[in-house]
């Protein structure tokens, strides 16, 4: 594997910390701010607005730069973001920083995917992405109990400045690793792209994803307040709780990606009735410290989900309601799964109905378009 994959990895580990390492400073955050824990909540749907946004935005706005300078600019972008939020008086600021953050982050996944792909042979594409999504699994395991750590000692700004400064490390080894240009012969296309964009399995797999990554983003959301407020964990065993977080996910991948290869969906279901069934475990007994450990481990529409969970908080039905909400998404998620299924059974059916109509047609061939 070429060394520009894994920085691009890298660039991928830094920034990923920074989406998911909220959950850890949202108290600290809180009281600095003047705030309530939902209303600091409401700051990881900021970023994810920014993700929803930036992604399909940035992804036609660099298609035909260079890729090592889209990959640049969106780090610089980034990191400017993440000094601002550090430096904000205020939520208002930090708000907008966060937003302005996603972009630059949903815009740099793909130009790091699509780079990735384009420094390998056919055969090892998949390992290629694999090292690039696996520096998002590193950041939940590494970086966000790290943050975390930072902001006990320090405070949460700590935590936005060591993140900015481990992109600029990012920034520069892009720099140095990374060949500039675009493969031979590759011609990108805004209507190509677009054309893709209309299949409707696309917006149901995405519709799936969103309930898939909300069902445990609203959990991992406020973790930590659940874990110190209702559990009764001390607050110096939260980054621990949450490393074990990240290494269930780790398992998880490692899991699904062997068993997804064959059977796809079956294994998308598992795991999303899994989720529902722990999540409401998680729920049930949240003031039981050592299963709430355990269950974390099993934890295997990110805009929506850190909303609904603070609206919960806020109604008064506590931290650990969260984790009905992360329930009820698993299982619109499932409930999508098994549309999906049903879509991929039904196609071979209309496939063999169109083929036994064209032979039957009594139309000229030379009439058929």
């Amino acid at each position: 594997m070429p060394p520009a994959v894994y920085i691009v990895g890298l660039g991928i580990f830094t920034q990923g910390t920074s989406e998911f390492m909220l959950s850890g400073l949202l108290p600290g955050m809180a009281d600095d701010l003047g705030v309530s824990i939902p209303d600091a909540g409401l700051l990881i749907s900021a970023f994810a607005i920014g993700m929803v946004v930036g992604a399909p935005l940035l992804a036609i706005a660099t298609l035909s730069w260079p890729r090592r300078t889209a990959l640049v600019s969106l780090q610089a972008a980034f990191v400017v973001a993440h000094v601002v939020g550090a430096l904000a008086p205020g939520y208002a600021v930090l708000f907008v920083s966060r937003v302005v953050s996603a972009l630059a982050y949903a815009g740099y996944w793909g130009v790091a995917v699509a780079a990735a792909v384009a420094l390998v042979p056919a055969a090892a594409k998949a390992r290629a992405v694999a090292v690039v999504a696996g520096g998002l699994t590193l950041a939940t395991i590494v970086g966000v109990p790290a943050g975390t750590v930072l902001s006990q000692y320090s405070s949460w700004r700590a935590a936005f400045w060591a993140v900015a400064a481990a992109t600029v490390v990012s920034l520069v080894c892009t720099l140095l690793v990374v060949p500039g240009g675009r493969p031979e012969g590759e011609r990108p296309s805004v209507r190509a792209e677009l054309r893709g964009m209309a299949r409707p399995q696309l917006w149901l797999s995405y519709a799936v994803t969103a309930f898939a990554f909300g069902a445990v983003i609203v959990t991992f959301s406020y973790l930590a307040a659940l874990l110190t407020e209702v559990s009764g964990v001390p607050e110096g065993w939260v980054p621990v709780i949450l490393a074990l977080f990240g290494v269930g996910g780790l398992a998880g991948i490692v899991i699904g990606g062997r068993t997804g290869q064959t059977r796809p969906l079956g294994t998308l279901g598992l795991g999303l009735g899994a989720l529902a069934v722990f999540s409401a475990l998680l729920a049930l007994t949240a003031q039981v410290t050592a299963v709430v450990v355990v269950l974390v481990a099993f934890n295997v529409g990110n805009t929506v989900a850190p909303l609904l969970g603070g609206l919960t908080i806020d109604a008064g039905y506590g931290y650990a309601s969260v984790a009905w909400v992360g329930s009820g998404l698993a299982v619109a998620g499932a409930a999508g799964v098994l549309w999906a299924a049903h879509l991929q059974r039904s196609e071979p059916r209309r496939a063999g109905t169109q083929a036994r109509t064209t032979v039957i047609s009594p139309e000229p061939a030379k009439a058929r378009p």
